[in-house]
């Protein structure tokens, strides 16, 4: 799920007819310092990240001046909340919180639902999971009948609401189910819903996800890569991206796990399967190997496009050697794969003599594969070991080859082990 940051979602809800708090983003303190000057009164100054319990962790601060915000701004900009990196704020009104409520959209994917379920709550403020059952109303939409204003109105009822608040509190959930149909949202919440003291209904704070398949129909939310991520996107998740999404044959998954490699040990990670290819990483951790990221190529994916794969790996300064983590006996050609590698390696290793290259490939065509890979390095000038089905469980050895062969061409470049 592409994540949105919370003035984002602010501003859909806006289209929405959901009243949200005056307010404005800022990327320097001196921004954040005008838009409190043009509020005119005291504001919250919220770090957009994507994560939650921002707030317990120094995220969210106020100020009752210009002056003020540009130096709690200053503090926030460039800081790192829950080991994300702050690069911009939203400034608005500071609300005079009286009452908090939760509103929330899932996709319920389980066999009996298969819907999305709206749900209401008279505690907001915290995670939905914490609230108890009895003071949650909930409803699952028929998606062909939709979710009408009266529906809104019901789970307010079934709650006590008081009924000077319910149409406001009503428009502000279907308004919230119309961002969450309208922009193919997989998650959408307010939380919280302020009452404020005097009886206006905002959204004080919001989250929302859209699905990766719906990103396309969307060029103005400006999301550059279409994947659920705790950061915003390095170069080399954008280029990655850029595969996937040109070509959809299968898939080709690739995250930079450390933006810039200043350390030895790490290791180029290219895994089919997720669970089996998880394995190989703890077994090059065990080893005193980190991965400089971590991929994914399955699904039957052509030879052009494991081979863009595979140099993109490959290509990270620092890394000081490459492995296929094949653990698992595909059903999918893995000539494909045997050929898209071979390419690349053709191309990369005579930059760097000596090059470790550890290949595990198991599966539909593996005879083949192995003869590929075999006749198409032999003349190259790096260190490669290739194993097929006899070694697909033998993480540990594997991980062990891949250090022993990364200390030997250490020794090569005069470099000292550790």
């Amino acid at each position: 799920m592409a994540r949105l940051y919370e003035y984002q979602g602010k501003q859909l809800l806006k289209a929405a007819k959901v009243p949200i708090p005056q307010g404005e983003v800022a990327t320097t303190p001196e921004e954040a310092g005008k838009i409190a000057e043009k509020i005119g009164k005291p504001v919250a100054i919220k770090a957009q990240i994507w994560a939650g319990g921002r707030g317990k962790a120094g995220g969210i601060k106020f100020a009752q001046n210009p002056e003020e915000a540009k130096k709690v701004a200053s503090d926030l900009l460039g800081s790192e909340i829950k080991k994300l990196k702050v690069e911009k704020v939203l400034v608005e009104e500071k609300l005079e919180i009286d009452k908090e409520y939760y509103a929330g959209i899932i996709i319920d994917a389980s066999r009996e639902v298969r819907a999305p379920v709206v749900m209401f709550s008279t505690e907001g403020g915290m995670d939905i999971e914490s609230v108890p059952s009895e003071k949650i109303a909930q409803m699952p939409v028929d998606v062909l009948r939709g979710f009408r204003l009266y529906d809104a109105l019901n789970l307010g009822v079934r709650l006590k609401v008081p009924t000077k608040f319910l149409p406001a509190i009503a428009q502000a959930v279907m308004g919230l189910y119309q961002t969450f149909r309208s922009y193919h949202c997989r998650t959408a919440e307010i939380n919280p819903l302020v009452q404020t003291k005097d009886g206006k209904i905002l959204a004080g704070d919001c989250r929302m996800a859209i699905d990766d398949s719906s990103v396309f129909r969307h060029p103005e939310l400006g999301i550059e890569v279409a994947r659920e991520s705790p950061t915003p996107p390095t170069e080399l998740d954008k280029i990655a991206w850029q595969i996937e999404e040109g070509d959809l044959r299968g898939t080709c998954y690739i995250a930079q796990m450390v933006p810039e490699i200043k350390e030895l040990n790490y290791v180029g990670y290219h895994g089919i399967g997720g669970g089996g290819a998880i394995l190989g990483v703890d077994a090059l951790n065990r080893q005193g190997l980190k991965i400089a990221n971590y991929a994914d190529t399955s699904g039957n994916p052509t030879a052009a496009k494991v081979y863009r794969a595979a140099k993109v790996i490959i290509n990270q300064p620092g890394i000081e050697g490459y492995m296929l983590g094949g653990f698992i006996v595909a059903n999918q050609e893995q000539w494909h794969h045997a050929h898209g590698v071979v390419k690349a390696l053709r191309e990369e290793i005579p930059k760097r003599p000596g090059f470790p290259c550890v290949i595990l490939l198991c599966g539909n065509k593996e005879k083949e594969s192995m003869e590929i890979l075999k006749e198409g390095t032999k003349d190259l000038p790096g260190r490669f070991e290739f194993y097929g089905s006899d070694k697909v469980y033998e993480t540990e050895f594997l991980a062990k080859r891949m250090k022993a062969l990364i200390l030997e061409y250490r020794r090569d470049r005069g470099i000292k082990e550790e």
